[in-house]
């Protein structure tokens, strides 16, 4: 899969700016640092999809009655 199908098109976007951005100069203490706030990052988005889907399908559920 190719990057530009799942990052956002804009390009003032945070995660196009984040994907871009030069890695070499951070240290490997850095790099954790950014790994650990990605996964938690990843951990809110799950969530909130999550959240999503299950109102979703709460609505879904109420209207078909």
């Amino acid at each position: 899969m190719d990057s530009e199908e799942i990052l956002p098109r804009r390009a003032d976007d945070p995660v196009a700016a984040l994907a871009r951005q030069d890695l070499d100069p951070f240290s490997v203490e850095d790099l954790e640092a950014r790994i650990a706030a990605l996964e938690a990052e990843i951990v809110r988005v799950r969530r909130k999809l999550e959240s999503a889907v299950n109102h979703r399908a709460t609505a879904d559920a109420l209207f078909r009655r």
